[in-house]
């Protein structure tokens, strides 16, 4: 059984900046292929990004890429998901999770484990 803490969310006027956290329990944490989620009232929930479990590689959603930096501290057990550029259309609840299924990164039913999420308010 794998926990996630999520913390760091809050509001910000667009154009500024947020870094969430997202604590992991477990001592395989290195092991984690984690991804960043989010979900905005009204739509489905859709992958903002990953990164793979030796940091080396990450990937972006085209809605997000060049402004969300994912980075993890194995030695810390904790995920980041630094968001720069904040824009009103960023509002929502973001959660990481684990992927323990073969299947693709972008889809929710590839990860097992998830957080209780961390509501992130841009305003314009």
């Amino acid at each position: 059984q794998v926990q996630l803490v999520e913390s760091g969310g809050g509001l910000v006027q667009a154009g500024g900046s947020l870094r969430l956290s997202c604590a992991a329990s477990g001592r395989t944490f290195s092991s984690y292929y984690m991804g960043w989620f989010r979900q905005a009232p009204g739509k489905e929930r859709e992958c903002v990004g990953a990164i793979r479990r030796s940091g080396g590689n990450t990937y972006y959603a085209d809605s997000v890429k060049g402004r969300f930096t994912i980075s993890r501290d194995n030695a810390k057990n904790t995920v980041y998901l630094q968001m720069n550029s904040l824009k009103p259309e960023d509002t929502a609840v973001y959660y990481c999770a684990v992927k323990t299924r073969l299947g693709d990164t972008w889809n929710e039913e590839s990860y097992e484990y998830w957080g209780q999420g961390t509501q992130v308010t841009v305003s314009s």
